[in-house]
């Protein structure tokens, strides 16, 4: 019994749960703002540039100097030969300009990294768009299966009475009957991908699935024109990505000169005061004494001549220059490749614009009619209902297509004026 009041609990607390769901209208500026702001994602990649941003001060700090005491006790209390004390400041003069070569990286590398978070916002509003255009695909889906369900349960009923006035078989009113319970099904596997779709919304806003939020109707027409020479032009010039892989080849060059840099030895510089007590044997009585000292250290820097570090840093930059050459080279096909992608998307929303669907649904009341006067079987309906559905399926996924089209083919482009 206590396991059976427990399941009636926990199917009341997943009723209440599933009711407390609230839906929310959601229009794509506010969406994308949403994202800006919100996406957690974003906001730790952001961290990043403050990260880097650290690093530059870090790189302008001087080396420390170092303090050091010191107690010397002579050890010969019968002979009275006293103690003394030293203390002594050391410091690393670095040579060689390390310091500006550690700025320059340090400064480049920020520089790099506001590049990869502008790339990667490029993408992450592509990436929202395309989603919120899911959602109302998956949306328009639903509607068609949940009209067509709605309408074939009508004429279920219709043949249900049909059989009972004698006017039609038993068996093409149990086909109805079953037509009507598996196109109930693609209803219950459609309403799962649009919430599915909603929830994704909500994740990318930052948002708990508390909500689910509710894209508005497209009012934006997706059809415009565009010069693959000017789309490839300014992918080159203002996409993120490839200005990073150029800041890329920037921040190598500033490492080839700190590795130089590091190969020049450093100077410690020495200042010390030394104060030693008076000795009072009565062999060699001596008076105390202060002494000031200053000195300089040059290592003997062996490990210069190895060119290990220079060389990796040269190579490191060689292979920057060939990774933007490439990168270049993979905008010029990506823009190509999504603006070829967009004008067959285009053709494909086109060819619905010649009344295909028009004749497709006057073909379907007309095969309805037919079968109710005794003329044509179920199956022809059946027939015609499914080619209908999957007609206007195909032309929500063409519009969907086309407009998805459009957004990859301006993040390639690294342009941005989609407004939905």
């Amino acid at each position: 019994m206590a396991i059976r009041y427990g399941n009636i609990l926990l199917l009341l607390f997943l009723a209440l749960q599933g009711n407390a769901q609230t839906k929310d209208s959601l229009i794509y500026p506010r969406f994308l703002a949403d994202v800006t702001n919100n996406n957690l994602a974003y906001a730790a990649e952001r961290f990043n540039v403050n990260l880097a941003t650290a690093r530059v001060a870090a790189a302008k700090v001087f080396p420390d100097p170092s303090l050091s005491f010191g107690w010397v006790d002579n050890g010969q209390k019968r002979m009275k030969m006293g103690y003394g004390f030293n203390t002594s400041v050391s410091w690393l003069l670095e040579l060689g300009n390390k310091r500006q070569a550690r700025s320059s990286v340090a400064l480049s590398q920020l520089e790099l990294t506001n590049l990869l978070l502008e790339n990667y916002y490029r993408n992450l509003q592509a990436d929202a768009t395309l989603a919120y255009l899911q959602a109302i695909l998956q949306g328009n889906l639903l509607t068609v299966t949940r009209e067509s369900y709605q309408s074939m349960s009508l004429f279920a009923r219709a043949d249900s009475i049909r059989f009972q006035l004698g006017e039609i078989k038993a068996v093409d009113a149990r086909q109805s009957k079953l037509e009507a319970a598996n196109m109930l099904n693609t209803v219950y596997r459609n309403e799962a991908s649009f919430k599915a779709a909603l929830l994704q919304l909500g994740m990318l806003m930052g948002k708990s699935s508390d909500t689910l939020y509710y894209p508005a109707a497209l009012k934006y027409s997706f059809d415009r024109e565009f010069n693959l020479k000017d789309l490839i032009n300014a992918a080159i010039s203002h996409r993120a990505d490839i200005l990073a892989a150029g800041k890329d080849k920037e921040v190598a060059h500033n490492l080839v000169k700190l590795a130089q840099a590091n190969r020049m030895p450093d100077l410690g510089l020495t200042l010390g005061m030394a104060q030693n007590s008076g000795a009072t044997n009565v062999i060699a009585p001596t008076p105390s004494t202060n002494v000031i000292s200053a000195g300089i250290s040059i290592p003997l820097k062996f490990s210069g001549r190895s060119r290990a570090e220079l060389l990796s840093a040269q190579y490191s930059a060689a292979q920057a220059a060939a990774r933007y050459q490439q990168a270049a080279l993979q905008v010029q096909t990506d823009v190509a490749t999504s603006y070829y992608n967009y004008l067959a998307a285009r053709k494909q929303v086109n060819q619905f614009h010649t009344g295909i669907l028009e004749d497709a649904e006057k073909a379907l009341a007309g095969k309805i009619y037919s079968y109710r006067s005794g003329d044509i079987n179920l199956l022809e309906v059946l027939n015609a209902q499914r080619t209908y559905n999957s007609l206007k399926q195909s032309y929500y996924e063409a519009l969907n297509g086309y407009a998805a089209a459009l957004v990859e083919m301006e993040r390639t482009a690294g342009i941005w004026d989609i407004n939905l």
